[in-house]
């Protein structure tokens, strides 16, 4: 995964540029991620005052590695609460945040840098196949609702293709249209 985010941020800087989608904070961050996760149970719990103290780097620089990660598919995480006791009458929340609970993934547009180094792919956790399944689901249900001239603007990512397409879409809608209306008309003859 290290490998993958590695070169994931060298595909991704623009010429020029010292850095690229992630940025070396965030690779720090992942490299230290990918250390702490207990193999045996699945734990990544690490605060952000450990990952500040263990990086030498300051709260803002962490969180922006953090978000960067999950931005670009590599970390996802649960913000986690627990109550606080405190009287009726007193001000102020009733909870307190403690550490997140994270997660590390390997998006498929870093996996395909790796090329032949991923021979075989671990299998998903359950809750992402059920999520992957789910929003497959939806997806093909909302494209077969869709019109023909809204169709290639979801399936084809050139746009200028795409904006042929839905022109091209529109004609067809528009002849079978007219077909339409003069086949009624002819059984309103009859």
């Amino acid at each position: 995964m290290l490998l993958a985010a590695k070169r994931y941020e060298l595909a991704g800087r623009q010429a020029g540029r010292r850095r690229g989608p992630l940025g070396h904070v965030a690779l720090e961050v992942l490299e230290l991620l990918a250390n702490l996760v207990s193999h045996r149970s699945g734990r990544l719990e690490p605060s952000y005052a450990y990952l500040m103290r263990t990086l030498r780097r300051s709260k803002d620089a962490v969180h922006q590695a953090l978000v960067a990660l999950r931005e670009h598919g590599f970390l996802d995480w649960l913000r986690r609460h627990e109550k606080v006791e405190v009287l009726e009458d007193a001000p102020g929340p009733r909870v307190r945040q403690v550490s997140n609970a994270y997660r590390l993934s390997l998006p498929a547009r870093a996996a395909q840098l790796l090329g032949h180094w991923l021979s075989s792919s671990p299998p998903l956790p359950d809750d992402m196949a059920q999520e992957r399944e789910d929003r497959a689901a939806w997806l093909r249900e909302h494209k077969a609702a869709l019109p023909l001239s809204e169709l290639s603007l979801v399936e084809v990512e050139d746009d200028r293709l795409a904006r042929v397409l839905g022109e091209l879409g529109r004609a067809v809608e528009a002849r079978a249209r007219v077909a339409r209306g003069q086949s009624r008309g002819d059984e309103a003859c009859s």
